[in-house]
């Protein structure tokens, strides 16, 4: 019974409402102006004919559906290859940038080109860098908290002259194939020393998340290899980083005083985080560790500091992921607090904006333009001269400083691993006019190749000194 009267009354309230809202639209019709012209769309063909696909159409030229359309295709290409390179021994990250350039013009846009312009139309790609963008603030965020600091402070000199040594010897080579490549692939207006620097640090970059990955998959983060290895990466790193601060800092400046100017601004600006950031962050740790500030507060604080230390460095005059970087290193080493702040970031940057990075760089990079001897020529020089640099000189200097060809072979491929972070450096000479198209899908191919080939590297050497013991 009482679920009749209930019903009565739920229809009875549609019936007097839902009349009186049509009674009221439908006198309100005659205070409107443009009743004719309604009338007259209402009645075109295109409503009458496909009034569904209409409304479709008309939806997806709006900028949400289109990027939301573009993320679940982005996802899905990322985790579907980046699993399948992994199974085969690869970095997952080799299979983000694979799916990314497949979706872009060297695959995709080549085969089915009216699919491609659909997805991902030119208008499109501005949200989409920014969102890839914010992916990357967040990464190198936790790059920066995962760096032992300790590891730094306490680093053998052994490892730091390895390090250095990693640096300079590709560095130098990436200037001298700079004389060569300079007129031929420099972006428009950029001078000689802009682009034969920024190649030297392009060389220079190894990709410690990576690297630190393969050495804890490959269980040899307790052994004196593993704990060389990273420490070399970490230092170089820290190093190449400064270096590129510096370089975007000079370029940006427009000229050497002001590039001073900058620097001293950069140089205060990390004092500031690493001295009085750095103690207002212990303090608010050690309030989070007595219950007085609770995990929602501390995650907000956070994301201030993150999202304030890169707007700070992108106003001083170099790129935001500086200042996240920097934001992720003044963070005081708690490993409880550590791993959650990183559990929960990891969540949104690694599985649904980092990838949107990898897609945006292959929309960039347009394999199919290596269509010419000259230009393979070129990316051979190139890929010789990274791997020669990065791979041949530390593990030159890592025996000459009494390592075995074994551990010296094994470092040097571990450190000519450039991944991700290489993508990183290369676009940002990308965006600031440095790197021309040609020498920008060069040097990711040999990104992908470069970390691509320490694997299976470590793998030779290990049947290498196997064969030998034995």
């Amino acid at each position: 019974m009482k679920f009749v009267k209930h019903f009565i009354l739920y229809i009875g309230l549609i019936i007097v409402f839902g009349g009186l809202i049509f009674y009221l639209l439908h006198e309100g019709r005659s205070l409107d102006h443009s009743v004719s012209a309604i009338s007259s769309v209402a009645n075109s063909p295109s409503s009458n004919g496909g009034i569904f696909s209409s409304i479709i159409q008309t939806n997806l030229q709006e900028a949400l559906p289109r990027l939301l359309l573009q993320i679940i295709i982005i996802i899905a290409a990322t985790q579907l290859l980046g699993s399948v390179f992994k199974k085969i021994g690869q970095p997952a990250v080799i299979g983000e940038t694979v799916a990314g350039i497949l979706l872009g013009p060297s695959l995709l846009g080549l085969l089915f080109p009216s699919v491609f312009h659909f997805i991902f139309p030119m208008e499109s790609l501005p949200n989409l860098r920014f969102l890839s963008q914010i992916g990357l603030i967040l990464f190198m965020f936790i790059v920066g908290m995962e760096l032992d600091k300790q590891l730094l402070r306490k680093q053998a000199f052994e490892a730091l002259i390895i390090s250095h040594a990693s640096i300079l010897i590709p560095f130098c080579l990436g200037i001298g194939l700079s004389m060569y490549l300079y007129n031929r692939y420099a972006g428009a207006q950029t001078q000689f020393y802009s682009f034969a620097l920024f190649m030297g640090i392009a060389m220079s970059i190894t990709a410690f998340p990576v690297l630190a990955r393969i050495i804890r998959d490959r269980k040899l983060t307790e052994t004196r290899l593993g704990i060389l290895a990273i420490t070399c990466a970490a230092s170089d790193d820290v190093t190449a980083w400064c270096l590129l601060a510096l370089l975007i800092a000079f370029i940006r400046s427009g000229s050497g005083m002001n590039g001073f100017v900058v620097v001293g601004m950069v140089v205060l600006y990390a004092f500031i985080m690493l001295i009085p950031v750095r103690i207002i962050l212990k303090k608010i740790q050690m309030a989070y560790d007595k219950g007085k500030i609770g995990y929602n507060t501390l995650m907000s604080i956070m994301f201030i500091l993150l999202l304030s230390s890169a707007y700070c460095t992108e106003l001083i005059g170099i790129h935001a992921l500086f200042g996240a970087f920097l934001a992720g290193i003044v963070i005081p080493k708690n490993d409880a607090m550590q791993k959650k702040i990183i559990d929960r970031i990891s969540d949104i940057s690694m599985v649904m904006l980092l990838p949107l990075f990898f897609v945006y760089t292959g929309l960039r990079t347009q394999a199919g333009i290596l269509n010419t001897g000259a230009l393979w020529f070129s990316f051979c020089l190139i890929l010789i001269c990274a791997v020669a640099g990065k791979l041949g000189g530390s593990a030159l200097i890592a025996r000459t400083l009494g390592q075995t060809w074994k551990d010296s072979l094994s470092i040097g491929a571990l450190l000519n691993t450039r991944g991700l972070m290489e993508l990183i450096v290369l676009n940002i000479g990308y965006d600031m006019g440095i790197l021309s198209t040609e020498i920008f899908s060069m040097m990711v191919l040999m990104a992908m190749l470069t970390t691509m080939m320490t694997s299976p590297i470590l793998n030779w050497i290990e049947r290498i000194s196997m064969g030998t013991e034995s």
